[in-house]
């Protein structure tokens, strides 16, 4: 059994004196590109990676809620009917999640539950996601109504705008929710089509932490939202993803040179993701690596989202044996980056990362090397 699986079930008999009838699951992400397109309509390739949050639970009788939090040491308890906004913030997302659900309809039955997960905080692979997405699959368990990807997906990010106050797009609570093992997720974020593209047995993929963190709420998120909904407004489009490199080099002129640079990005980063799909389908690895190089630079030259710390990082990977190309990945700000690396250089990868990492940073890397796994699940 999955370790932080053993420990949610352990706790569950611990605390609730029974053993927990059902234990689900939902895992967090790496974007391998397609970063700042998701509330611009736009296209991602993310994959879904095996390190998850984990909920083992028993229905109740009434409509009361009770999660333990094993990393965080805490206990809430709610109503499944007024949730109430939550003063400690991981619990935020188990109420907003509730209260989302109730909104869109769906019959709601209390449960009691110890979750944990081995996604690591604040670092841009979507620990919040899968959080949102397991309590979605932890209520449907209770209640024993079908669970349905797309729609869970939709409610998550229900909970993350309206309740959390996090102005994200979907690609994240999607990617969560609908993953297929051994492949990579390309999602048009408009009309929630997906695509498996199987990702070639002789690349790895590592995320690179910085081990700085940043702060997604009080950060420069949300201005990126509002100066590309400003851009798409002044080009005369619902979304800048209707606007192709011929339409804006055309009129672009109408823009202030920061909204050009905040366009050209998304715009640009679109074409890539497709670009990125077609590389991955005929194995040009190579070509991969170059199209994720071109991303960073986007990111932090147009976009401006990345920071020292992910730069200096990207760089050192670039410098790594077997590297084939990296790139900031998440929000940015902060966190992580994402690099392709030949299979069988990993070990020799990490060692000359971290060591050139810590040469130009000062600080300590951590590299994960992940496999591409299913999405949320009922154990």
């Amino acid at each position: 059994m999955n370790p932080t699986a053993r420990a949610v079930t352990t706790a569950f008999a611990d605390i609730f004196e029974s053993q927990a009838p059902i234990l689900v699951r939902a895992p967090g992400r790496v974007n391998l590109i397609g970063e700042h397109t998701d509330y611009n309509d736009g296209f991602v390739l993310p994959m879904a990676i095996n390190r998850a949050v984990w909920v083992a639970l028993q229905p109740r009788l009434d409509r009361q809620v009770t999660v333990h939090s094993l990393d965080f040491h805490q206990t809430v308890t709610f109503s499944c009917d007024a949730p109430g906004k939550a003063e400690r913030g991981w619990a935020d997302y188990i109420k907003g999640t509730t209260w989302a659900l109730g909104q869109q309809g769906f019959p709601l039955q209390g449960w009691q539950g110890v979750m944990a997960g081995d996604v690591p905080i604040g670092a841009g692979l979507s620990s919040s996601a899968a959080t949102e997405m397991v309590i979605t699959h932890a209520y449907a368990a209770a209640g024993g109504w079908d669970w349905e990807p797309a729609r869970m997906a939709q409610v998550g990010n229900m909970a993350e705008k309206l309740w959390v106050g996090i102005q994200s797009g979907i690609m994240d609570q999607m990617v969560s929710a609908a993953a297929k093992r051994g492949h990579a997720l390309w999602l048009d974020c408009r009309s929630l089509q997906v695509e498996h593209i199987p990702m070639p047995d002789q690349v790895l993929v590592a995320v690179l932490d910085t081990s700085t963190r940043r702060g997604l709420v009080n950060s420069a998120y949300d201005e990126r939202v509002k100066q590309c909904q400003k851009a798409a407004r002044i080009l005369g489009t619902a979304s800048l993803r209707d606007v192709d490199e011929v339409t804006f080099a055309q009129r672009r002129g109408a823009l202030d040179e920061l909204t050009v640079r905040r366009a050209r990005h998304v715009i640009s980063e679109n074409k890539r993701v497709l670009q990125a799909v077609e590389a991955l389908r005929s194995d040009q690895l190579e070509e991969f690596g170059q199209i994720l190089n071109a991303s960073h630079a986007s990111l932090r030259d147009d976009d401006e989202v990345s920071s020292p710390a992910l730069n200096q990082i990207v760089e050192s990977a670039l410098q790594a044996p077997g590297c084939l190309g990296a790139r900031m990945t998440g929000a940015g700000f902060g966190g992580c980056a994402v690099a392709i690396l030949r299979a069988d250089s990993a070990d020799a990868f990490t060692a000359s990362l971290c060591q050139a990492y810590q040469q130009k940073s000062g600080l300590t890397a951590s590299v994960y090397i992940f496999t591409a796994e299913a999405g949320a699940s009922r154990v």
